[in-house]
């Protein structure tokens, strides 16, 4: 599995210095660290922790329905190039996979998107036009093997899935072999750029320069006044897994309607599992989390009948204005930051593409394809009414949260709850842990001033705006937000005392 490494104990210096250690951050490392370049990776917690973790893995050029939003939306060219990078990332995953024998579950299969309503029907039927003009052979087909009544189907032969977690296990093994140094707990707040190399100071007050910086942290930390928080939006998605009991088939099924169900299996400690995912919702805006899951569990069972749910997890990722990934500089003038972000849960392709064309952007290789996925582009057919729709969205629930006057009490507060709750005025939040302690935070996200809510399944306060979380003693856990929530030391007592 994944080794700990240390966090940073002193100022350093590396040609690339990659910050997030998920898929996007290790291949580069892996790919530069080939090329001769020394590497250091940071992760402001754990290798393969985050989304990278929390994925249904599918290493598919089928992303939803895209290619004919990106023919409309932008051009033929777009779609082209968006297909031809996420073909060359599943070739690479493949190959390495094949040459080094990574036992990490690969498996070729079918993906099948599907639609169960005439509107969506209608939609299939476009994408698969999109499809012939791109040359990808897929199928109109009029039914799935799994006891679900559909419109139609569009499959993909020759996909695939895999086990993630072996699969950059192997990379890191390796970049531990190339002599990559390799940090952890080691968070990442501030970057100073000049003509000749970036500094990049970490939490602990180390800094490290290099002549390159990849930032892949899921959330860009830093954003260099580029503002990509108003220009994409935190989606949230949760998955069940349970026993596969007399499943037809291996392929990766995914609706097109809404809710949205993706439908998978895979292998956990030996036994057939069905990953059942969807109840995808803007962060910080869904029910109460657990109603998700229950609500993934019902769907299930109208499908496979009763089911033994043994995990559960949800991950979000982030999405763009015109539904395709921020890679590349930061800045036209400023060549040496740069970073990945946006996969719109397509990461496991996306992710891989974004580290072989930063990787040739650092080595000067000319690589055209980065032109469409520069950060600094504006489309303005496809971008301005999302930015206005998302702007709109975000002036509604900061309102909300200011308006919010909860009248909740405190004293009747169980074990592993949260409320929210005005004290002096301020909406404030409050956790009781399961030895009893309460965890009193301000609820207004650092950010830009949104009111976070609770989410009851991963004890989190979640941003409704950017999709900042933080834990329940209000620490950063990932989004634009650097700062944490301002803590109360307030006693129960206190907080009585003075509601």
């Amino acid at each position: 599995m994944i080794p700990k490494f240390p966090p940073i104990s002193s100022s350093t210096s590396t040609d690339v210095l990659i910050v997030g250690g998920g898929i996007t951050g290790i291949t580069s490392a892996y790919l530069l660290a080939k090329e001769g370049k020394s590497v250091t990776l940071i992760d402001a917690s754990h290798l393969v922790g985050g989304t990278s973790l929390h994925t249904t893995a599918k290493v598919t050029v089928q992303h939803g329905l895209c290619y004919d939003q990106l023919i409309n939306n932008s051009d033929f060219n777009t779609a082209k190039t968006y297909l031809q990078v996420n073909q060359a990332a599943a070739k690479f995953i493949e190959g390495l996979v094949h040459t080094n024998a990574i036992e990490c579950d690969y498996e070729k299969n079918k993906a099948v998107i599907f639609s169960t309503s005439g509107e969506y029907e209608t939609k299939i039927e476009k994408e698969k036009q999109a499809y012939d003009h791109l040359n990808l052979k897929g199928t109109i087909e009029t039914s799935i093997p799994y006891n679900l009544d559909i419109q139609n189907a569009l499959q993909l032969p020759d996909q695939a899935q895999f086990n993630p977690t072996k699969y950059l296990s192997f990379l890191v093994q390796e970049l531990i072999k190339m002599n990559v140094t390799i940090y952890e707990n080691t968070k990442a707040t501030a970057v100073k750029e000049s003509e000749e190399n970036v500094e990049v100071t970490c939490e602990t007050g180390h800094s490290i320069t290099a002549n390159h910086v990849i930032i892949s942290s899921h959330y860009p930390f830093y954003e260099g006044a580029k503002f990509l928080f108003a220009r994409m939006y935190a989606n949230k998605s949760y998955v069940i897994a349970f026993p596969a009991i007399n499943s037809p088939d291996h392929g990766m099924y995914v609706s097109v309607d809404k809710p949205v169900r993706s439908i998978r299996q895979t292998t956990i400690n030996g036994e057939d599992f069905i990953l059942f995912g969807g109840e995808s919702h803007k962060v910080g805006q869904g029910d109460d989390i657990s109603k998700h899951y229950q609500a993934l569990t019902r769907s299930a069972e109208s499908v496979f009948g009763k089911v033994n749910v043994q995990y559960h997890w949800s991950a979000q990722d982030y999405v763009t204005e015109d539904q395709l990934p921020f890679i590349g500089p930061l800045h036209q003038d400023r060549p040496r930051t740069l970073v990945a972000t946006g996969y719109r849960k397509w990461g496991m392709t996306n992710s891989t593409a974004a580290a072989m064309m930063l990787t040739d952007k650092i080595l000067e290789r000319p690589n055209t394809d980065l032109e469409i996925f520069k950060p600094t582009r504006f489309n303005l057919k496809a971008s301005a009414k999302q930015i206005i729709r998302e702007n709109v969205d975000v002036t509604k629930h900061f309102i909300k949260g200011k308006i919010d006057f909860p009248k909740n009490k405190i004293d009747q507060l169980q074990p592993d709850e949260a409320t929210t709750f005005l004290k002096d005025g301020q909406r404030t939040g409050a956790y009781k842990d399961d030895e009893g302690q309460v965890h009193v935070v301000d609820t207004t996200c650092t950010h830009m001033g949104c009111e976070v809510n609770w989410n009851d399944a991963e004890r989190t306060w979640d941003c409704p705006c950017h999709g900042s979380r933080f834990s329940y003693e209000g620490k950063v856990i990932e989004g634009p937000a650097q700062e944490a929530l301002k803590k109360h030391d307030y006693t129960i007592k206190d907080v009585y005392s003075k509601e």
